[in-house]
């Protein structure tokens, strides 16, 4: 390797958190920190977050997939349920999902559990999505070996043309879970290493809020 990590350095000094400038409620703090990064040019996909599951092979997996809404409830994500992620989740709904938004100097990571909404949430936002979208969901049995490229591309052509004048259906095996967080992290990068964290824990009807070291 020619560059030696070790020498790379970056000082944080675009924002604090301190305890009397929070809510008590980390949905209102996530929002307004997903807001500015929404809001912000440097800032390309607010929305991409990391899930890490954990399944029958005991090893931890992470990958970015899209948040599609969040509110007091919890947060949407979709995709097919017989991908990894999905059988993942299917056996172990316990899971860890994280935003980094870089150019703020802030990161977001919440543990909790996810649920299968119902089938009619699911299909109402499939057709919600772009056709190219859609038909991607059919050729693509997400997780299983294909053979090549070409084999992917060749489905999509005849998925076209069979639905070019009908409505696509939603696959069977593809909908949306909810994810419902037990606790909060909010990060946000100070100067010296001496970073902001601040840890919102689900207790009964309130969050208890602490502090930890960086």
């Amino acid at each position: 390797m020619d560059k030696d990590l070790k020498d790379y350095r970056k000082s944080y000094e675009k924002g604090k958190l301190l305890e009397e400038d929070i809510p008590g409620d980390p949905y209102q703090l996530f929002k307004s920190w997903f807001d500015l990064a929404d809001k912000s040019l440097a800032v390309e996909e607010a929305n991409a977050m990391s899930i890490a599951t954990v399944g029958k092979d005991h090893y931890p997996k992470t990958r970015v997939v899209l948040l599609k809404g969040f509110g007091s409830n919890g947060f949407y994500f979709f995709t097919n349920y017989n991908s990894n992620k999905g059988k993942d989740l299917e056996e172990n709904p316990k899971c860890c999902i994280s935003f980094f938004w870089p150019s703020l100097e802030k990161q977001v990571i919440l543990q909790g559990e996810v649920s299968k909404i119902s089938a009619a949430e699911s299909e109402e936002y499939f057709h919600s999505r772009p056709k190219g979208s859609q038909l991607g969901a059919h050729a693509s049995n997400q997780s299983s070996v294909i053979p090549s490229r070409e084999y992917l591309e060749e489905k999509l052509i005849k998925l076209e043309k069979e639905y070019a004048d009908k409505e696509i259906p939603k696959p069977e095996a593809w909908g949306g879970f909810l994810f419902k967080p037990v606790n909060f992290e909010f990060w946000q990068g100070r100067a010296s290493r001496l970073h902001d964290r601040i840890f919102y824990t689900r207790e009964n009807d309130s969050w208890k809020i602490e502090r930890l070291a960086p």
